[in-house]
């Protein structure tokens, strides 16, 4: 019996040892302790999967392995010396260990030949206290040096590379992890930066007299490890112990990037992302990080109306009461609600109830979308319908009349990782732009997608991505239909979606799926209405005039076109003031925490909203955060499921409710509002009123006219 049971046992194990093996899986010993990982793994990343803390400088997880700085050196039994952990794989039966004498004396001689050089810099550095290079050397370093040349010789002097306005450099401090070098080349697909010389003579930096600008070029901040690169318009501002942090969303585009903004004194200094697999992954955008100097910049702090073209300052009580006599006095089909770019949801609902209970339907966004009979109830019809994250499975990609890399650029990382990783090929309908990545242009109008099609035949996961300005045009009608059947007729998988909408405006999802419509120009130019209430739409003051009869009431942050035509101004709050929920282009649902105080008299604009309700003696039934999220609750659930990307639903009907097509498809150009780098940085409203913003665009426009630019 017990014979039975040993060789029961024994076959057991071996079929967990088959299965283990098939899995491809591989056993070995970490300090003593027997762990299984995927045989893929390197040292590293199975100490990291077993939660070993092992010291380093340049491996990153999202960058190619380099094992420059030799820092995660580690014992491996049966070698003769330590071995590098991030680029040794893992075998079956190796025995590691990270706690042995060899291993903290080879990490503790790594620190000190590092130090030898390193200038004391620390009280000046605006990396202290974040330093990588601090921490370590408390951790693993020692405490003295038996280094005696530098007292003779002096320490390595390098001299300063000018990389542009916003990236500040101190190459003296540089300890040559090249990790700013791969990431240029790896994600920004820019082979800017490179190195010269070996050993102790090694410098890290552009060959020829050139500066490194990129819509994703502060990313290289967060990567540097020591204080080599710093953020320039940050500099000198505060340490990292005495600022306050508030995790936040990006809404310069529609990406939904999630940031952490750090402010001290009720005051915003920088803005850094947060990881998330998901959306950003850990990269934030040039615009979202540096374009924060913007909300000082034509700031409205008090309630003002206009009285003989002059705007005149007063009072929260007196303002409000001049509002719901507008509201009040005037037909219910003359009011109207334009929604700007940076609503959040609470703001959209609130001014949506408002109208609704005065009569009125009129709730607009900026943006028309007239190619559909039902835009707004269809999710699928107007946003991303794959998750950001697998987009870089895919193997072919065609952009019709739209440039990801400045109208999305986290989306855009996304595309050339499937670019790089995947030898996904690249199709372009529309003007020739900057990409970062090789593209091969099959047409530039409507009637090239017949011959676009030939492209994605034999495409295992294809995706095509439309600019949302292409559907603002003549022939959106006739481009959705042939882009619908050109997405049938691929053969894919039943949960791969192959149409996406690429969107620009943070507030555009949140606001279709609050109800609100589209083509805000096209219907103040049809109904005319004689009282409209602007969410910070600016945009579509520069394109209509508003008559003498019709009265503007501005609800915002910044006063731009919107605020010059308004008879009533009401300031608002910027989105590090009010946070609030913010739908990204997949339709995500994420919230961002509030960090810093509306200056002077600004309020939150959904409380804005529900003030003047009150004095229109109109209750909304909501009152604080918590009411107005249950209000959320119970016009989508999606505004409350935060993180989470639902499934998109009746895709299948989108053919059908088409409008009718009355435009002769002339066959016109598609147009790109982005096409190079200096149309990036100044895009909109918002980045133009930003200092740093007009630096960086003035910065591409001198590098431009340098020989060395197209090198």
């Amino acid at each position: 019996m017990i014979r039975t049971i040993k060789n029961l046992l024994k076959n057991l194990n071996i079929a967990k040892n088959q299965v283990r093996h098939s899995s491809g899986e591989t056993n070995l010993f970490i300090n003593g302790k027997p762990i299984t990982v995927p045989s893929y793994f390197t040292i590293l990343q199975a100490l990291r999967h077993e939660n070993v803390t092992i010291p380093t400088f340049c491996y990153h997880d999202r960058l190619s392995i380099a094992g420059n700085c030799r820092m995660c050196l580690v014992e491996i039994e049966g070698m003769w010396k330590p071995q590098i952990a991030c680029a040794m794989p893992v075998a079956k039966n190796m025995k590691v260990r990270t706690n042995s004498e060899v291993a903290y004396k080879a990490q503790e001689g790594v620190l000190e030949f590092l130090l030898t050089d390193h200038p004391l810099d620390c009280p000046i550095c605006d990396q202290g206290g974040e330093c990588d290079l601090q921490d370590l050397s408390m951790k693993f370093g020692n405490d003295r040096t038996r280094f005696t040349d530098i007292h003779f010789e002096g320490k390595r002097a390098v001299e300063n590379k000018n990389l542009g306005p916003l990236i500040r450099t101190e190459m003296t401090r540089c300890i040559h992890c090249t990790r700013c070098i791969r990431f240029a080349s790896q994600v920004c697909g820019l082979d800017v930066l490179g190195t010269a010389g070996r050993g102790g003579e090694m410098l890290v930096g552009t060959y020829v007299d050139k500066m490194f600008l990129s819509e994703l070029s502060g990313n290289i901040i967060d990567l540097c490890p020591v204080g080599a690169l710093t953020n320039k318009p940050y500099m000198f501002k505060a340490r990292p112990w005495e600022i306050n942090r508030a995790n936040s969303i990006d809404v310069t585009d529609a990406t939904g990037t999630n940031i952490s903004v750090n402010y001290r004194f009720d005051r915003v200094l920088r803005v850094l992302p947060r990881e998330n697999e998901e959306v950003n992954q850990e990269w934030l955008s040039d615009k979202g990080r540096w374009s924060i100097d913007s909300l000082d910049i034509q700031r409205l702090v008090t309630p003002m109306y206009k009285c003989n073209d002059c705007l005149i300052p007063t009072e929260w009580d007196k303002v409000l009461k001049m509002v719901s006599k507008l509201l009040k006095c005037n037909k219910a089909f003359d009011i109207m609600a334009i929604a700007g770019p940076y609503c959040n949801a609470e703001t959209l609902v609130a001014t949506k109830d408002l109208l609704n209970v005065l009569g009125s339907e009129h709730t607009y966004v900026e943006r028309n979308l007239d190619y559909s009979e039902t835009v707004v109830d269809i999710r699928a019809s107007y946003s991303l319908n794959i998750c950001m994250k697998n987009v870089a499975l895919s193997d072919k990609i065609l952009l019709v009349g739209t440039n990801p890399r400045f109208e999305a650029p986290i989306l855009n990382a996304r595309i050339r990782q499937a670019y790089m990783f995947n030898e996904c090929d690249i199709y372009v309908i529309g003007p020739k732009c900057e990409y970062n990545y090789h593209v091969e242009y099959v047409g530039e109008s409507v009637k090239d997608l017949a011959n676009a099609k030939n492209y994605l035949e034999k495409a295992k996961s294809p995706l095509i991505f439309v600019g949302i300005d292409q559907l603002d045009n003549p022939d959106a009608v006739t481009l959705m239909r042939e882009l619908i059947k050109i997405s049938n007729s691929l053969k894919k998988s039943s949960d791969w979606k192959v149409l996406n909408i690429l969107t620009k405006e943070a507030s555009f999802a949140g606001a279709l799926e609050a109800g609100w419509k589209p083509g805000g120009i096209k219907a103040i130019q049809s109904l005319k209405p004689r009282v409209i209430l602007s969410l910070g739409a600016d945009e579509v003051f520069r394109k209509w005039t508003p008559p003498k009869e019709c009265s503007v009431i501005y609800i915002g942050f910044q006063g731009d076109s919107g605020a010059k035509w308004a008879s009533i101004i009401l300031p608002g709050s910027a989105y590090t003031e009010a946070g609030g929920t913010f739908l990204n282009m997949e339709c995500r649902s994420q919230f961002a925490q509030p960090a810093v105080s509306p200056p002077g008299k600004a309020r939150f604009d959904w409380k804005i909203i529900r003030a003047i309700a009150e004095y229109c003696k109109i209750c909304l039934f909501y009152t604080d955060e918590d009411s107005i999220c249950r209000r959320l609750a119970q016009i989508s659930p999606n505004f409350v499921s935060c993180g989470t990307c639902q499934k998109r639903l009746f895709e299948d009907l989108i053919p059908q409710l088409l409008a009718s097509d009355s435009s002769d498809c002339g066959g016109q150009p598609f147009d790109v509002c982005m096409k190079k780098l200096k149309e990036y940085y100044c895009s909109d409203i918002y980045t133009s009123n930003s200092p740093t913003m007009v630096k960086a665009q003035k910065a591409v426009m001198k590098m431009e006219k340098s020989p060395y630019c197209p090198v």
